[in-house]
């Protein structure tokens, strides 16, 4: 067997388009010959040094935004709800704290990327299914817990998580993706042969099988290689 081909997933929890790339990605860990790297990104950072807008300044963009999140939602099988304030829930809270929470979960390194994703996956949760807050220690620590962690380790994470070295760590990863040409969330890139294809957002699977030779068999690959 040819070796795993490397995939990063650039992400913020605050993306909902993020949390349909992390859910495709992680369905196809083991269809695809890959290996999924998980990187956190602070998606402030990526808007402010790309000079990208936010959707909220483009109103018939942020019209277009709702509407789709239902028809994905449907499409992908994952549990998005657009909150009645996408604006509040996306730009004006942020998602700073948060994705310095997920940071630290990397850092620490415990039980390896499987925490990184029960955690992701429970904030996106809050987010963009319940409508939660993802700002405030409680916040984090709830959805610690929901992911399966210990009091203790959350406790540990939080203190971590407000570390110079998380934050320099967060900026690190943000400026990686910058500087992969990233202008918004989430941003892959597959890794060939020494050379980084880059995609964005989460329309672009069936062009990534080709580039990497591997089959798109849709957002279920397991129900739809059943029919096969």
């Amino acid at each position: 067997m040819t070796s795993k081909k490397v995939i990063e997933i650039f992400y913020d929890v605050v993306s909902p388009y993020s949390w349909l790339a992390f859910e495709v990605m992680c369905r196809y860990r083991n269809v695809w010959n890959i290996n999924i790297k998980f990187q956190p990104i602070f998606l402030g950072g990526i808007m402010q040094g790309s000079g990208n807008k936010s959707p909220s300044l483009v109103p018939n963009k942020f019209l277009y935004m709702s509407k789709d999140l239902t028809r994905l939602s449907d499409y992908f099988d994952v549990p998005l709800r657009s909150p009645s304030d996408p604006y509040e829930a996306m730009f004006k809270k942020g998602s700073l704290n948060a994705m310095r929470f997920v940071t630290a979960v990397q850092e620490k390194g415990k039980g390896g990327d499987q925490w990184v994703e029960r955690v992701s996956r429970e904030l996106w949760r809050r987010i963009w299914n319940e409508a939660k807050d993802i700002t405030e220690p409680a916040s984090l620590s709830e959805a610690g817990r929901k992911a399966g962690m210990s009091e203790s380790d959350i406790k540990e994470l939080l203190e971590l998580s407000n570390s110079k070295e998380i934050k320099n760590k967060l900026k690190s990863s943000t400026q990686n993706a910058l500087d992969y040409g990233a202008f918004g969330s989430p941003l892959m890139v597959c890794h060939l042969n020494g050379n980084p294809e880059i995609f964005f957002g989460s329309d672009r699977f069936e062009l990534m099988a080709h580039c990497i030779g591997e089959k798109w068999l849709g957002p279920l690959p397991d129900k739809s290689a059943a029919k096969l």
